[in-house]
């Protein structure tokens, strides 16, 4: 199989960062410079990867924030895409568009993928690879954009960029219908979440090397970062039975994943670094809310209890 240093990407701890903290979200509120320091200095020693989902102030608070402070991050940076396609399938419903809307985002897509290039050229000692869109092409997605279209973003972002280029995706579409994107990538990114399965924690690691090494085998010429696996601590039972989320199976699960993805050096971005609140339901116990090491209050969960022993750069 290819490896990632073919490409110039060492492997090294990884993880999903989203700085949004209580009563904030994107759109709206978005986290200050001193807040995603705070956030950053907690994580800087323990990661070198950072993963950001989108190109907009979020992530440019982060990325001034990593060069001002001369902090030790490299950080994958995607476009997240919107949906160019109604899909019907969606199970909450949320994939359905005007007309109009689907115009719109399409031209706003068009305009996050010029946006990346920005960023990647002006951080370019910072921002080690691009991520054109996020679970776009699965089949439960509510922002559906078609595997041709993005293969054109993808393009679109070779031709103006230095770093290289993925996709981030679950890992079923790359088992059966995106042959011709992954071809165009310098690496594919999958997401592999046992829980959201209903897998037990005892079934868990096995789940994801089964999902990881069933695309690394169809794609034998091109290197497989896992971009997201993690394991939620909380679940009002919708989508997670409530009996296969805690704080000790999430530790589990992060222990074994990253004993066997350092192995067998396998680049993984863990999901995630700190909980966040404005996803999902209301419910103080949707599972969307809860896959953070951290809590909302950056309260270090039991997988990284021994952090806060740890001295921290200050």
């Amino acid at each position: 199989m290819n490896t990632f240093r073919e490409i110039g990407i060492e492997s090294a701890r990884a993880i999903c960062y989203s700085g949004y903290r209580k009563g904030q979200r994107p759109g709206h509120s978005t986290p200050s410079y001193e807040e995603v320091k705070e956030d950053l200095l907690l994580l800087e020693g323990h990661w070198k990867y950072l993963r950001l989902y989108n190109c907009d102030e979020h992530a440019q608070t982060v990325l001034d924030v990593i060069e001002t402070e001369g902090l030790d991050f490299k950080v994958m940076l995607g476009a997240y895409i919107e949906a160019e396609m109604n899909n019907f399938n969606c199970p909450w419903g949320g994939g359905v568009y005007s007309e109009k809307e689907l115009e719109e985002n399409a031209v706003q897509n068009k305009n996050k993928i010029h946006k990346l290039a920005g960023f990647a050229y002006k951080y370019s000692d910072i921002i080690f690879s691009l991520s054109v869109g996020n679970e776009a092409c699965v089949d439960w997605t509510d922002h559906y954009v078609h595997e041709d279209k993005v293969l054109e973003y993808v393009n679109m972002v070779k031709a103006k960029t230095a770093q290289p280029v993925t996709f981030c995706e679950n890992y079923m579409p790359w088992l059966f219908k995106l042959e011709e994107l992954a071809e165009a990538l310098d690496f594919i990114s999958i997401h592999t979440y046992p829980v959201w399965e209903y897998k037990h924690i005892n079934e868990a690691i096995d789940y994801t090397k089964e999902n990881y090494y069933a695309v690394a085998e169809k794609y034998q010429d091109i290197p497989v970062v896992i971009a997201e696996a993690g394991w939620a601590t909380k679940s009002n039972g919708n989508g997670i039975k409530q009996n296969h989320v805690s704080e000790d199976y999430q530790k589990k699960y992060f222990e074994n994943l990253m004993n066997w993805t350092e192995q067998e050096g396998i680049l993984t971005f863990f999901f995630e670094a700190f909980d966040e609140d404005w996803k999902g339901s209301s419910d103080p116990l949707e599972p969307e809310k809860h896959w953070g090491l951290f809590t909302i209050y950056r309260t270090p969960k039991r997988a990284v209890q021994s952090f806060s022993e740890q001295k921290i750069r200050t």
